[in-house]
């Protein structure tokens, strides 16, 4: 067993504190118990045991209401940095008979919280959170707490479901200038309708079509309205190379690979075909949902490199986008 794991261990599974009128509780009792003592008064034994029973019954019923409380973390398959990404939590009641009261969950500035979650109930919690750079990010712990049954103890437990999530750069619409540079670099017309740039027909509009496409000029001439429909890019692969090594400034790699995944899902979105090739990462030709995944976390853990091997371009008619790093 490891020392971070011993400890782990040896942390207890719950903390408790008084809370404001919890010190007054325990005081009045305090000051009760001397009271009694000093002058044997049998009054003043009886409401410090009072004031003693109350304390243990709270601390038994908050331990009923927070026992067999099962978390489950709910996590997005991918989370860009920069966006919102929401998180959840579906917290289930697996006692038999009992239910939990008041009970809060804990994720850093969020409180979720459940005023009565019935035997066998379960509920999903959710929450957003934006992380601010692209890599490995742990994901913000969630702590169960409760003041359950008079307020005079905060009880809490272990902060768990911290695990980690790799976090893809942020993807930001690409400009004309780069849109027109990506779309040269590895498309040419196929001559059938897609979802290219160049214009392929004019037809009459349906339901459902784009506002966009909506070709006002001609719309005016016939008097109805028409839509354009684009031309279809080619299926032929675009390569996504990464210039430089990185180290000098580290802004300028964050903004290189927010460019280079939003060039990544913009060609993947026309059906061309992606390849990612730069100093220490090499990703193969691809399309597809998969391939967008395989492209956005091999930038997303790209770390700069102070001295390696030049990407070797392989020959084909592979078109090439070059992104600098810095």
């Amino acid at each position: 067993m490891t020392l971070r794991a011993l400890l782990a261990h040896l942390q207890p599974r719950r903390t408790i504190r008084p809370t404001r009128d919890g010190w007054w509780c325990l005081g009045a009792a305090l000051g009760l118990g001397f009271a009694a003592m000093n002058t044997g008064n049998n009054l003043l034994y009886l409401m410090a045991s009072l004031l003693l029973a109350l304390i243990v019954v709270s601390g038994i019923l908050s331990e009923q209401s927070m026992r067999r409380l099962s978390l489950r973390a709910v996590v997005p398959e991918e989370i860009y940095a920069q966006r919102p990404a929401p998180l959840g939590v579906r917290a289930t009641n697996t006692k038999r008979w009992l239910p939990s009261y008041s009970v809060t969950l804990e994720s850093g500035v969020n409180r979720l919280y459940l005023d009565r979650l019935g035997a066998g109930e379960e509920r999903l919690l959710t929450w957003e959170t934006t992380f601010a750079a692209r890599g490995r990010a742990r994901l913000p712990g969630v702590r169960v707490t409760t003041r359950f049954p008079f307020g005079l103890f905060l009880k809490a437990g272990r902060a768990i479901l911290d695990g980690e999530a790799i976090v893809f750069p942020a993807v930001r619409p690409i400009d004309p200038a780069t849109r027109r540079r990506a779309a040269s670099s590895g498309g040419r017309p196929l001559h059938r309708r897609g979802r290219g740039h160049d214009l392929y027909d004019l037809r009459e509009y349906r339901s459902g079509d784009d506002h966009r496409l909506i070709h006002w000029r001609s719309s005016a001439r016939v008097g109805t309205l028409v839509v354009r429909e684009m031309e279809a890019e080619t299926a032929a692969a675009t390569r996504i190379v990464l210039v430089g090594d990185g180290t000098r400034d580290a802004a300028r790699l964050e903004m290189a690979m927010s460019e280079a995944a939003s060039l990544a899902v913009h060609l993947l979105g026309t059906g061309v075909a992606v390849e990612l090739l730069g100093p220490g990462v090499h990703v193969s030709p691809g399309r597809g949902r998969m391939q967008q995944r395989r492209l956005l976390t091999a930038l997303a853990l790209y770390e700069p490199r102070a001295s390696g091997p030049r990407p070797l371009r392989r020959a084909g008619g592979v078109g090439e986008v070059e992104v600098a790093l810095g």
